[in-house]
């Protein structure tokens, strides 16, 4: 398999796009003109940074891969490198979903992930 990216979305947002058949990004996504993810070493800092307190969250994992050309790895927080969708993301792409909750203070991660300092 290859890399794993991810993507944390509310509930809503996910069962829109299942009805929709894709996903074409959150508001802030299509605001930036690309759909917002980040790998594992990323996840826990882009958790804490825009989604602390929440618990109507799911976690997607995606195939790198699967996504082609249309995905970018460029700068964003501390200068690090962000992948960036500039497309809509196919269902078809997306590994597996997973409830993403809020807890004492904290994110739950889900057993599957391994994201290292996250």
């Amino acid at each position: 398999m290859s890399e794993l990216l991810y993507k944390i979305m509310s509930r809503s947002e996910w069962y829109a796009a299942v009805a929709a058949g894709c996903y074409p990004g959150s508001s802030d996504d299509r605001r930036d003109g690309f759909i917002h993810f980040s790998n594992a070493q990323q996840l826990a800092g882009t958790a804490e940074k825009h989604f602390a307190g929440r618990n109507d969250l799911l976690l997607l994992a995606v195939d790198a891969a699967s996504l082609g050309p249309s995905l970018r790895h460029e700068p964003s927080r501390g200068g690090d490198l962000f992948p960036h969708l500039y497309g809509e993301l196919a269902l078809d792409s997306v590994c597996w979903v997973k409830a993403l909750t809020w807890q004492n203070g904290s994110f739950v991660w889900p057993g599957e992930l391994d994201h290292g300092s996250a």
